[in-house]
């Protein structure tokens, strides 16, 4: 995946604004450019990526105090404003089944959205984009242990939401 693709949907994922998310996209992919060469270890550069997108984040998030804070979608891709993520047609499945998979993206979205963001970025980090609780740490600037209680304590907060909206 492309840092640019990367930076925009922790973006999203962080600061819940397509503006702002491209924004701090456009940041951190100017002071990814311009660090480059300091950067000496390449597996460190997701993390770095990560930290500088979430930091930037933070900051537009200081600035937007009257504006309601929600997730919106992790999904890839997006209709041309960024907020409803295109399901693209499957010749296998049928239409009950896309309607399904439809639903329950929509409540994986609410129930994503409801959690609190510090426990929305440690299961986007960790379930969405793979880093191993270690890396999550360093994005995130807090212990591993703190990783770990975070995702736990999210993981039970979506088991209470999904198995409330049966």
């Amino acid at each position: 995946m492309r840092a640019q693709d990367v930076a925009y949907r922790f973006g999203m994922t962080v600061c819940g604004h397509q503006e702002d998310a491209e924004d701090v996209m456009q940041d951190a992919l100017m002071r990814t450019y311009q660090r480059a060469t300091s950067i000496r270890e390449p597996q460190a550069f997701r993390a770095w990526l990560y930290r500088t997108v979430r930091n930037a984040c933070l900051m537009k998030r200081r600035t937007r105090v009257d504006e309601p804070r929600h997730m919106v979608s992790l999904d890839a891709g997006f209709e041309g404003d960024g907020s409803h993520p295109i399901d693209t047609a499957d010749p296998s499945r049928g239409p009950e089944e896309v309607v399904l998979n439809n639903r329950l993206r929509q409540r994986l979205r609410e129930a994503l959205g409801s959690l609190p963001p510090a426990y929305r970025a440690v299961v986007f980090l960790r379930e969405v984009e793979g880093l191993s609780t270690r890396e999550v740490a360093t994005v995130l600037r807090i212990s591993e242990a703190n990783v770990k209680q975070r995702l736990h304590r999210a993981r039970l907060a979506l088991q209470q939401v999904l198995g409330a909206g049966r």
